[in-house]
């Protein structure tokens, strides 16, 4: 690992990765477009027609169903990248004696509306995590989220969180037609996507009492050397804490 010679306050730190062939650098400064591809979004002003967008809201659950049934077994993979990213999810799991899979409870919810209280006690859980989770919702209900998790986390324990950051690659390969508003896009199945600025992901947490703890842009450089390919990823990573109460 080496750092960047850069700023204080703008500090990158670039680690290399034998497991996927793929470099990676985390820091405070967004990925910098080449000028190709900021006159692309650029010229890509057009939205989605009020009529569809307010169709792909109310078939949101429906297209993501069909979305995890047709890639149940050759989408997700175990890249373990998240023990890595996050040490509090392995200390979590293997210094805890109490951890027992007969206590761990599986329920579904909509997050945006169903009251976690009601499969949770208030102020219990140690750890959650939001990964690739947020950018699924559409942007005005993000803080629903937010607002429903604080309540069953404790207070001094954290939310980690990753996902899509501004100018990822597949924020570059939407064609014109799929932008709904500023950093968010469908896909061809109806699924959605919202790109994270730190700025907009500090804001967001912060406005339902969280204090930020670590925000910032992860740029990984996936290497494909059977078809020579290098695609630039990246992905906002954070941890915000849920402070003690004032007394």
């Amino acid at each position: 690992m080496f750092q960047e010679n850069t700023s204080a306050n703008c500090l990158n730190v670039i680690t290399t990765s034998t497991e996927d062939g793929a470099f990676q650098k985390k820091g405070h400064s967004a990925r910098i477009l080449s000028p190709e591809e900021a006159e692309r979004l650029e010229k890509d002003q057009v939205l989605v027609s009020e009529f569809k967008q307010l169709k792909l809201e109310k078939e949101a659950q429906k297209n993501w169903d069909l979305f995890y049934k047709r890639n149940s077994t050759n989408f997700f993979k175990d890249r373990h990248w998240t023990t890595r990213e996050f040490q509090e999810l392995k200390a979590c799991r293997e210094k805890n004696a109490l951890y027992s899979t007969e206590r761990c409870k599986v329920f579904q919810c909509d997050l945006t509306k169903d009251d976690l209280l009601e499969n949770i006690p208030a102020d219990s859980v140690d750890v959650i995590t939001l990964i690739f989770v947020l950018s699924a919702i559409h942007p005005d209900k993000m803080h629903l989220v937010l607002k429903n998790i604080y309540k069953v986390l404790k207070p001094g324990r954290c939310v980690l969180f990753r996902d899509y950051g501004l100018y990822d690659h597949a924020m570059l390969r939407f064609k014109s037609g799929s932008k709904l508003g500023e950093n968010f896009y469908v896909r061809q199945d109806g699924t959605r996507s919202y790109f994270f600025t730190k700025e907009f992901l500090s804001q967001l947490f912060k406005a339902e009492g969280y204090e930020q703890v670590v925000n910032e842009y992860v740029q990984r450089e996936t290497v494909n050397r059977k078809e020579d390919l290098r695609v630039p990823r990246v992905f906002l990573q954070g941890k915000f804490q849920k402070p003690f109460s004032k007394t």
